[in-house]
Order: C-alpha cells, then structure tokens, then sequence
C-alpha cells in the first residue's frame, strides 16, 4: 500500500446532492500511465450505457485549454441501440429490424438482455457481456445465443444449413448474474453452464415467436442469409 493519509475524515457541512465524489492523483509507481485518456473513458462509458438502459453517464475534461469538452451517453433502447450502432460503425445497412429482449430467469439467478439483426456485410459480429464486462473469448451465454438462434432459424427453414445460420448476424447478449465463474484468469469466458440453457431457451422461443408475427420479414432474414448478403 502507498501513501499516507494527510488526515481524519471531518464533517464539513450539509451537501447539495447524494453520492460520494473521489479525487486522486495516479501513482506512477502503481499506473503505467498518469495521463487519463477522454477517448478511452468516454468510449467505455459510451458501452456502460447501452449496457444499462435507465444509466445516464456524463464526462467532462476540463483540461483542454479552449474550455471543457463534455459528453453524455444515455440509450433508452438499450443493447437494441448498441447494435445498431455496431451496424452503422462496421457501414452495415440495418437487415430488415433489431430484433431484442428481456427476460429474468431464476434457473440461472440473474437475467438477460438480447438483440440481434441480420445487417448487411458478411462475417459475424456477436458481442457478449456479463455484468456491464465484455467477455471477449465468449462463454456460455454466447453459446446459448448461438444455439438459440439456430434451433429458430432451422426451425423455420428447415433447408438452410445450420452453418449459415449466424452469416451476416451482429448481436449483443448481455447477462447479469448474482454469482458469475469465469474460466481462466482474464475473466474473458464465462463457465455458468446453467446460462447456456436459459440463454437458448429465451431466444429460440422470441425469435421463434418474432417469425410469426413478421412472417415477410422473416422471409426477408432466410433469403439474406441463404444467399450470404448477395443482391437478388
């Protein structure tokens, strides 16, 4: 531990608003780096947000010397805006809709939230998360995600390859857990093996019921994925 501290805590008078605020100068025997990056902090923030839909995230950097630069993140549709800012950063044109949905499940004590679309570039593009922290080498919710969206789609079309089933997919799985295991030391791949289920389950059964109420669209999703995002 490094430091030491200058005095006790002391009671200064009444505050105008709730909350704790913390000050701190980076250590550079602890930090590689003191300097605080406004790009990093902000695109970080900018994904919390789409993670939490009711979150509201304001950063300001008052070092600049042509005054403050300011940002606020906020996404009332959640993960469902995350993807289609994924499709409009990787120059996608949006597929036929953002497909997206909630669901609680007390099998796996916690809960999810899903969105997906059919965009317009090949290759495959599934983000997961598990509470607000991206698990870049996937895990059970992934795997979950991906085999509900083949047990829908080959449900529906029973002649397309299951191979072909995530082709020009981008998705979103986002679950929060009461009591997460990660697998490995990075905390990169998530091993609840009861999420892998309840992940599948919830979204074979929406997109399932999604194909049904939209059946042209849906259509329209088989016909992009059959032939791999080529024009008609």
């Amino acid at each position: 531990m490094r430091g030491v501290p200058v005095g006790a805590p002391v009671t200064v008078g009444p505050a105008a608003h709730d909350g704790t605020t913390i000050a701190f100068r980076p250590d550079a025997g602890i930090f590689e780096t003191t300097a605080c990056s406004f790009a990093v902090l902000a695109e970080r923030f900018r994904q919390v947000a789409f993670l939490n839909r009711e979150l509201v995230i304001s950063l300001t950097d008052e070092r600049p010397a042509d005054g403050p630069r300011v940002v606020r993140f906020r996404f009332p549709d959640g993960v469902r805006d995350f993807v289609a800012a994924l499709e409009v950063e990787a120059g996608a044109g949006l597929g036929p809709d953002v497909i997206g949905f909630e669901r609680e499940d007390p099998r796996m004590a916690g809960a999810m939230e899903v969105a997906l679309a059919w965009g317009g570039l090949s290759g495959v593009r599934v983000r997961g998360f598990v509470n607000s922290r991206r698990t870049p080498e996937g895990g059970t919710h992934v795997d979950g995600f991906r085999d509900g969206v083949t047990a829908a789609i080959t449900s529906y079309a029973p002649g397309l390859a299951p191979s072909r089933v995530d082709e020009l997919l981008t998705a979103v799985v986002s679950v929060k857990l009461a009591q997460p295991e990660f697998l490995g030391a990075t905390r990169g791949l998530l091993g609840n093996t009861e999420v892998r289920v309840c992940v599948a389950e919830a979204v074979r059964e929406h997109l399932c019921a999604w194909f049904e109420a939209h059946p042209e669209r849906a259509a329209e999703v088989v016909r992009r994925i059959g032939r791999g995002g080529e024009p008609d």
